[in-house]
């Protein structure tokens, strides 16, 4: 499996962002998608995921009233919806995916795009 993430860039403060992520090759025959970002000198974190059919979404609360996750699945596409961004959502972002079945788990992951904002 191939993840590919894009929409990443520079924006200033209070600005918007849209990430989407493709996957590619042979996936599970439903999974979890999400999305995940390291900031500088800072640990890996989660930010939000979506199971298959959309009707179980989780946020970080650092994302929660701000970002939107969704996913069209014959796209086989996730996207994160950034709005009202903070300098503090400065980050590489990383989506990665799992089975959608019981316990969550992340086996596959995608590149990073690296999100910078501005004050």
């Amino acid at each position: 499996v191939q993840l590919q993430a894009s929409g990443g860039g520079l924006v200033q403060a209070g600005g918007s962002l849209r990430l989407s992520c493709t996957a590619s090759g042979r996936t599970f025959s439903r999974y979890v998608m999400g999305w995940f970002r390291r900031a500088p000198g800072k640990e890996r974190e989660f930010v939000a995921r979506i199971n298959w059919s959309g009707a179980r979404i989780y946020y970080a609360d650092s994302a929660e009233g701000r970002f939107t996750i969704s996913r069209d699945n014959a796209k086989n596409t996730v996207y994160l919806q950034m709005n009202s961004l903070k300098p503090e959502d400065t980050a590489v972002y990383y989506c990665a995916v799992g089975p959608d079945a019981g316990v969550v788990r992340w086996d596959y992951w995608g590149q990073g795009t690296l999100v910078t904002v501005s004050s």
